[in-house]
């Protein structure tokens, strides 16, 4: 592995765009020493879309693009400057990021602010914008101009699931970079040489995850949570009556909400200990007046909320996740595609191969749907309870 190609370590099955962003950055440097001695100046585009579905890395790949950029060596991996954007540390490069539902105005009105500040100690001021398509559009209206036309110093990393989760007017005013999804063998081997997952564990984790790097390293560490997605498979080809649905929706939102909460509640901790730590105090100390705002802060509890709320969906999303590959292989055994496509959910394959010689081609479709719909209804802030019920019923039905 060459010195130059290193903060790409961590980007899985991506090689086409690594490639890609690695010939503009090395391009970058080129152009900026260019100028330096009296040339022109070279395009380089200063907005970015980077898509991808969950768990493919656009995030990662954007902090590493963006290491690219400011490393004097084009993404050393090693030096101060890669660590610290690969840390999110870095003073020139901002990631804006959330566990709320929505990206709020002000967040972006003071990132727009920074965007028009030359770097302090690198050639570029990097803004990065994780999930952007959670802005509103009179969000995404102060965006705008900015994106059309940035400072020269500054370039825009904006991720998305896809361009179609973004507004045409931000979409037309950046250059879309598309990632694939990260194959199961790339997923089980980056779990192996990463986390030092034995290789049984690694390879069903990353075919249980369906491409998402994060819940495959989730299942990897978290026994809970593998125990977790089983149980719902089982439950789901064990469905038979309303009440089953109805019992099977219940866990399952408790599930969503119990981690979410404990999720939360260790993130509130850790930084509280933190504060402490920086502040020179001890668990037992009184937190000075002035210091009270802030950490008051930590644990504020209308923000503690709709953290809570945010990750209940998510976690959420992923049990629809789970619900949705039943029915995917039930698609693949009518067609007879396990050898080339494969089932996700080996361990179930015989009551998935009975289950789909009782239902038609149409009917599994319909479930798929289904699913979808539910998606975009807790999108919509629509009960979880009431949603999922709704879901586990909707497959009962003639």
């Amino acid at each position: 592995m060459t010195m130059a190609s290193s903060v790409w370590d961590s980007i899985i099955g991506q090689k086409p765009t690594v490639d890609l962003l690695s010939r503009i950055a090395s391009a970058s440097h080129q152009s900026i020493s260019h100028q330096a001695e009296g040339g022109g100046k070279k395009d380089l585009s200063q907005s970015w879309l980077i898509c991808g579905a969950p768990g493919s890395g656009r995030s990662q790949v954007a902090r590493a693009f963006a290491a690219a950029l400011e490393c004097p060596q084009g993404g050393c991996g090693q030096c101060p400057t890669c660590l610290q954007i690969m840390k999110g540390e870095h003073p020139d490069v901002t990631i804006l990021a959330t566990d709320k539902v929505t990206i709020s105005i002000d967040q972006v009105r003071s990132l727009v602010t920074k965007s028009e500040q030359m770097p302090a100690t690198a050639p570029w001021r990097i803004l990065i914008i994780e999930d952007v398509d959670r802005m509103l559009e009179r969000t995404t209206n102060v965006l705008l101009k900015e994106v059309e036309e940035p400072a020269d110093r500054t370039i825009w990393l904006l991720c998305a699931p896809s361009s179609q989760d973004v507004l045409p007017t931000i979409r037309s005013r950046t250059r879309v970079v598309n990632l694939a999804i990260p194959p199961v063998a790339a997923i089980s081997g980056f779990l192996q040489k990463t986390d030092g997952v034995e290789k049984p564990l690694a390879d069903r984790c990353a075919r249980l995850a369906q491409g998402h790097i994060g819940i495959a390293r989730l299942y990897s560490r978290d026994d809970q949570a593998l125990a977790d997605r089983d149980e719902i498979v089982v439950s789901l080809l064990d469905l038979r009556k309303a009440s089953d649905a109805v019992i099977l929706a219940a866990s399952m939102v408790d599930r969503a909400q119990s981690q979410a909460a404990a999720s939360v509640q260790a993130d509130v901790d850790r930084r509280t200990q933190e504060f402490l730590a920086v502040n020179g105090l001890g668990p037992q100390d009184k937190v000075p007046a002035a210091l009270r705002g802030d950490f008051n802060a930590i644990g504020k509890k209308e923000d503690v909320r709709r953290r809570t709320t945010r990750l209940t969906r998510d976690v959420l999303d992923r049990f629809l996740t789970t619900i949705s590959s039943v029915w995917r292989d039930m698609i693949i055994v009518q067609n007879g595609a396990e050898a080339s496509s494969g089932l996700v959910n080996k361990e179930n394959a015989t009551a998935i191969i009975n289950m789909a010689a009782g239902l038609s081609r149409q009917r599994v479709i319909a479930n798929i749907r289904s699913v979808d719909l539910a998606r975009r209804r807790l999108a919509r802030n629509g009960s979880p309870l009431l949603v999922v019920e709704a879901l586990l019923c909707s497959f009962l039905s003639a």
